[in-house]
């Protein structure tokens, strides 16, 4: 594995670190400009006391044609950041040092712009860089200090002096500008940390928004909906709604609205939806924002509240039902056990043997709706696992047939592909689909085959269909069958059906009911899972 040669490379090659690299080749354009200029135009007084024509000429010239390429180079962002920076600073260093050279030496006033160069250096590069390029300016106008002294004409001991004072600016200004640099790098990886966790934040509320059960709709002081999550949207049956009046969106809500501002304690009224056999009602709240006080508007589905008011109501009777089935248990027990002891006497006529072979059959009919009733109070939670959908079926089918005889021969299966694979708990898919095949075969002619066909649905859910060629459901019986205690048979206690469908909704599945075009029944169980 690859390990960075320089960690704080990365780091700075960023946007921002471009951005300071193109304002320094600007900068050094600008600063090439001006010297050029002001040397070549006033030639004759010699502003900054040259001595040495042809080399400051040379230099100033070659620094030009250098600024030039560096500021082609820096748009390009090509060659990297960490290298472009490190040679600009250091060609800077060493042009300045030789215009130095070229005209008094240490004394020159040119000597002041390596300040600058050591400062912007210590901001554009990590780390203590600032204290190598303070550490290569100071030598360089130590050499030429040096230089100097070997002509006594154009130097003097004083010039010692002032290249070591200068040095010592140079590194002042080295330390001041890492300390500098540091806390701006802190500053900045501290403004875009906060500037990725308010992305993150924003995008969460976004997500949250759009996946409440509740529709939202934010309404400015003007009467434009300024927000809308998809289940308003779904409510309203609108693609777009943001940007648009509510008075052309939904007339009635936005009667609701202005009616409600101008009455806060009035109680909203339903409306209907765009989509079939749909309503919901309003609530209101207000919102201060810049423009004034807008609104935000809760949307809450009525069927959705109603299937909610009718979960807690079925709850409520289950836990009852469950306390009655407890109390009528004993007491039904002893009823069987005092009609089988009856049964044995030997002094019935056949009149009242037929009688307690009624009153057995009964009691063992009342104790399987009995059974039923504590079986769902007793529901275990789910606990669900990956299942290799084709091999988990091939299992259930060999045990099916052991459980339930020859006859149950008929069921065939037919697995579309079996790299498919969901996630449920098998215990309550055996459960299920061992009360779907039992009623595909008993519904089914003798000499006709039950099918349990795996299949791949949309969006990538996996579907598993029990078809048979039955005579087929009526749509009355069909619209009631998944309702608790619902039968058509006499001996039938009417919750299989209904535990099926709740076993399938606790594992996230979806238990319906599809009439065959070419006769026959189809019950089809649709995953929320994907292909494995």
């Amino acid at each position: 594995m690859a390990i960075a040669a320089n960690p704080d490379k990365a780091l700075h090659e960023t946007r921002t670190g471009w951005q300071r690299l193109r304002l320094l080749s600007f900068y050094r354009l600008v600063l090439t400009g001006l010297l050029a200029v002001l040397y070549f135009s006033l030639q004759d007084s010699n502003p900054f006391g040259v001595q040495d024509h042809a080399l400051f000429r040379s230099t100033l010239l070659v620094w030009l044609l250098f600024s030039l390429l560096a500021g082609t180079t820096t748009r390009l962002q090509q060659p990297g950041y960490y290298l472009q920076s490190l040679l600009q600073i250091l060609v800077d260093i060493g042009a300045l040092a030789l215009l130095a050279h070229a005209t008094s030496g240490v004394n020159s006033p040119l000597t002041i712009l390596l300040v600058i160069t050591i400062a912007v250096g210590a901001l554009l590069l990590p780390g203590r860089m600032a204290y190598l390029f303070a550490a290569v300016a100071s030598l360089a106008l130590l050499l030429d200090t040096g230089f100097s002294l070997l002509e006594l004409e154009k130097s003097s001991a004083s010039s010692v002096t002032r290249a070591g004072l200068m040095g010592l600016v140079l590194f002042a200004t080295a330390a001041l500008a890492h300390v500098l640099a540091i806390r701006l790098r802190d500053s900045e990886a501290l403004a875009a940390q906060r500037g990725i966790d308010l992305a993150n934040l924003q995008q969460l509320n976004q997500y949250v928004i759009r996946q409440l059960q509740s529709g939202i709709l934010v309404v400015d002081p003007h009467g434009v909906v300024r927000l809308a999550n998809d289940q308003a949207l779904h409510l309203l049956g609108l693609d777009v709604a943001e940007g648009h009046a509510l008075d052309k969106l939904s007339p009635a809500l936005a009667e609701q609205l202005r009616r409600w501002r101008d009455n806060p304690v009035l109680q909203a009224e339903s409306v209907p939806a765009e989509i079939a056999n749909a309503s919901f009602t309003p609530r209101f709240t207000r919102v201060d924002t810049s423009q004034g006080p807008g609104t935000l508007v809760l949307l809450d589905d009525d069927t959705r509240l109603a299937q909610q008011s009718q979960q807690l109501k079925l709850a409520s009777l289950g836990r009852m039902s469950a306390s009655i089935a407890h109390e009528i248990r004993n007491p039904l027990g002893a009823i069987s056990h005092a009609a089988q002891l009856l049964s044995e006497s030997g002094q019935l006529d056949g009149g009242d043997k037929r009688l307690t072979e009624i009153i057995n059959s009964h009691t063992r009919r009342v104790n399987e709706i009995i059974e039923s009733v504590l079986q769902l109070s007793r529901r275990s939670d789910s606990q669900p696992q990956a299942l290799q959908l084709g091999e988990w079926l091939r299992l259930f089918h060999g045990e099916f047939i052991e459980t339930e005889g020859a006859g149950a021969a008929r069921l065939m299966l037919d697995i579309e592909d079996d790299d498919l694979c969901l996630i449920c708990d098998p215990g309550h898919l055996r459960q299920v689909l061992a009360n779907l095949c039992q009623n595909a075969l008993h519904h089914s002619p003798d000499d006709s085959m039950v099918r349990l066909h795996a299949t791949t649905g949309e969006n990538g859910t996996v579907c598993l269909d029990i078809l048979d060629e039955g005579p087929g459901i009526d749509p009355d019986t069909a619209a009631k069958m998944f309702e608790p205690f619902f039968t058509t048979e006499n001996s039938g206690t009417g919750l299989g059906l209904y535990i099926a469908r709740e076993l399938c909704e606790l594992n996230r599945a979806h238990l319906s009911y599809h009439r065959r075009s070419l006769g026959g029944s189809c019950f089809r169980i649709e995953f929320a899972a994907a292909r494995g």
